[in-house]
């Protein structure tokens, strides 16, 4: 039974058990489905053996050894893989300015972290890919445990994580990348090739950009460790269920052929985006990050005449580029719209 059925299994037992609203007693009234579904480890539900079953299938899925359900964001499964793949004392090699969570999960390991330094795209503003040309100074310097990388960027650009992986493996280092941004990776030949089936560990946010709820995400493990009892050291022992559902059921849609239909969609109708506006720039290795520049204007700039004159929220912007982040949800009245802010700027 998956996590989904086990929402429309009927019992006429008494549960004198958590959660305490017994599923009848809603305080915000408009999240009362909600509440109908928020179980807990009851012998009568026994959830544990329903979400189980989900992750197996869509290790499946992915193709990977083992997938983890995160309710807690990508930031949980990176601090989990790090947990899993060194030991106190070991060095890890991270990105001096990468997400919080990367330094976080080494100081929570008792681990030494090692610096190293991305290059700047300067026609951008932002940090540019990954390469082995970067990291093996650091591996040949250091004893390295483990390496975490960020691909794709914030921005859309892509490591090869291939050659990064045999370099790893080269040293006696696991691979752990935070592919938070590129959770429609798996489902679309379009977009660069995804991390799960080479990474050791690959850490992906359904809520980023393929639909999912915020903090669902999902943790992959691709080597011989299974990070589940490393994720429990962080995690509740009181999970939302309902959000555990909505993993499964995500990753149900984005593997169904309505939901490639989808990708291959919002793909289609984002180039057709960027072809109708040349008046400006777009850059990027992922279609779904549409990062943009003009001539006429700042990045600063560029955003502030988009908010102000046409109501437009950019995802991040720097003096010289502007991103504007799309996902599953992105339809083609939205693209619509800012084709035709861009065309007036």
């Amino acid at each position: 039974m998956s996590l989904l059925e086990l929402f429309r299994k009927k019992t006429t037992n008494t549960l004198f058990t958590t959660p305490s609203h017994s599923r009848k007693f809603f305080i915000v009234h408009k999240f009362r489905q909600f509440y109908k579904f928020d179980i807990s480890e009851t012998d009568t539900h026994n959830p544990e053996e329903a979400l189980k079953k989900s992750q197996d299938n869509a290790a499946k899925i992915y193709g990977v050894n083992y997938t983890l359900f995160l309710t807690n964001g990508s930031s949980s499964g990176i601090i989990a893989s790090v947990l899993a793949a060194a030991e106190k004392g070991d060095n890890v090699l991270l990105h001096e300015d990468a997400h919080p969570s990367h330094l976080n999960a080494v100081k929570l390991a008792g681990c030494n972290p090692v610096f190293y330094k991305l290059p700047l795209v300067k026609d951008w503003g932002v940090y540019g890919k990954n390469s082995p040309e970067i990291l093996e100074p650091y591996l040949k310097s250091n004893k390295i445990k483990a390496v975490i990388i960020t691909s794709p960027t914030y921005e859309g650009f892509v490591s090869d994580i291939t050659t990064i992986k045999d370099l790893c493996h080269k040293y006696g280092a696991f691979l752990i990348t935070d592919e938070a941004h590129g959770a429609l990776y798996p489902f679309s030949e379009k977009l660069p090739e995804s991390a799960v089936k080479i990474s050791d560990f690959t850490v992906q946010s359904l809520h980023k950009t393929a639909g999912g709820l915020n903090p669902t995400a999902l943790l992959h493990s691709n080597c011989e460790i299974n990070p589940e009892n490393a994720l429990k050291m962080i995690n509740t022992t009181s999970p939302s269920y309902p959000l555990l559902a909505t993993i499964e059921a995500n990753i149900k849609f984005l593997n169904s052929p309505g939901g490639k239909k989808k990708i291959e969609e919002l793909i289609e109708n984002i180039e057709n985006m960027k072809a109708s506006c040349p008046n400006i720039t777009f850059g990027g290795d992922d279609t779904t990050k549409i990062l943009i520049k003009s001539n006429k204007m700042s990045g600063t700039e560029l955003s502030a005449a988009l908010y102000n004159k046409y109501g437009i929220e950019d995802e991040r912007t720097n003096e010289i580029s502007t991103l504007l982040l799309c996902g599953i949800g992105t339809d083609i009245k939205k693209l619509d719209r800012l084709k035709k802010a861009l065309l007036k700027l």
